[in-house]
Order: structure tokens, then sequence, then C-alpha cells
């Protein structure tokens, strides 16, 4: 008898639950030597870009800024923004510092608007094929695929601790926009 492949909501629920496990295990020293390393594996594969999207993790999530606080002095930092619950998210430069629609920081309203050329993608669970589940509200995918609808082009860097990738292959649905890498602390994995 076949046994059911789970869904995506059983796969994010179990993945939300090893990253949060994952992610209290770990002491701030142990943290911080992890996100450093994550910043050494990306940094190079961002060098190009001007403007470089992180976001202001949660407490669980890897977080960018070791790689932001990174970047050269003529490249553009910007974190996600969103003016109300039912709004596009947009790039804002600056630091999270006020209270954004469901309570979690982003940049004032007045901070400049940009474009990125690389976007630091969060994940609940990533594959080795460049699909992710993240916490399902779709922002993400509706934001890069209005960045790549422009003439603007964006590459994608998922990004994540070990314990949040999948060997086995997630399955895609159509609105998903697929990562062009992921990094975790240990590995870069390029796809297209």
């Amino acid at each position: 008898m076949a046994v059911p492949s789970p869904s995506k909501e059983q796969m994010r629920a179990a993945a939300l639950a090893e990253r949060r496990s994952y992610a209290r295990a770990l002491t701030p020293e142990a943290r911080s030597s992890l996100e450093a390393r994550l910043a050494r594996i990306v940094l190079p594969h961002v060098a190009g870009a001007r403007v470089v999207a992180g976001y202001h993790p949660l407490a669980s999530e890897i977080s960018p800024y070791t790689i932001l606080s990174g970047l050269a002095g003529e490249q553009a930092a910007v974190l996600p923004w969103f003016a109300d619950r039912g709004a596009a998210m947009l790039f804002r430069e600056a630091s999270a510092l006020v209270a954004g629609p469901w309570g979690m920081l982003q940049p004032s309203a007045d901070a400049a608007a940009l474009a990125p050329d690389v976007v630091l993608v969060p994940l609940v669970l990533g594959d080795r094929r460049g699909t992710r589940i993240g916490h399902g509200q779709g922002h993400y995918d509706r934001a890069l695929a209005h960045l790549r609808a422009g003439s603007h082009p964006v590459r994608t860097i998922g990004i994540a601790w070990e314990a949040q990738i999948s060997e086995e292959p997630i399955p895609a649905d159509p609105w998903d926009v697929p990562l062009d890498a992921i990094a975790t602390p240990a590995e870069w994995m390029e796809f297209r």
C-alpha cells in the first residue's frame, strides 16, 4: 500500500517545528558563528549587485543582517515594507524601525523605495531544485513575480539553516517562484 505524500501544509507545519527546535538549541555564540559563516558564503555571490534585499528575521529564522552589514559601501540594503495587510510588498532602504501591519519591524514609510537586484529570501523549507515553502501568504511569490515581470532582472537566494533543506523534492504550485540559489552556513546550491 502506498503511503500518501504529505501536503504542503503538513510539510510547512513540520518544518516550522523543526526550525524552532533547531534555533532554540543554538547558543547565541553558535548562532552568531553560523550567521557569519553564511555571510562568507553569500557575499561573493552578491558582489555585483547595486541593491540587496534582506528581511527582518523571525526568532527562529537565520538572520540576513550579517550579510547586509558586509555589503560594500556603494551597495544599498533594503527590507520588505507593507503599507497595510492587503498591500503588495515593496522594498525600502533603511533599518527596520517601525511596526508593520503584522507587528513585524519594517523601514519607515518615508525611506527610499528601491528595486533590488538580489533578494535574500527566507524560507520554511527548501529543496535541492530551488523550490521553497514559505509561511503560506504568498508575499514573496507575488513580489518576485512582479519584479521579474519588469525589465529589471532580479536574482533570488534563499537563506536557511541546514535543517531546513529537504532531500525530497517539494511539490511546486504554478504560482511558486523558483529560487536561483539557496545558501546555508554549510553549503551553496545553484539552480539557474
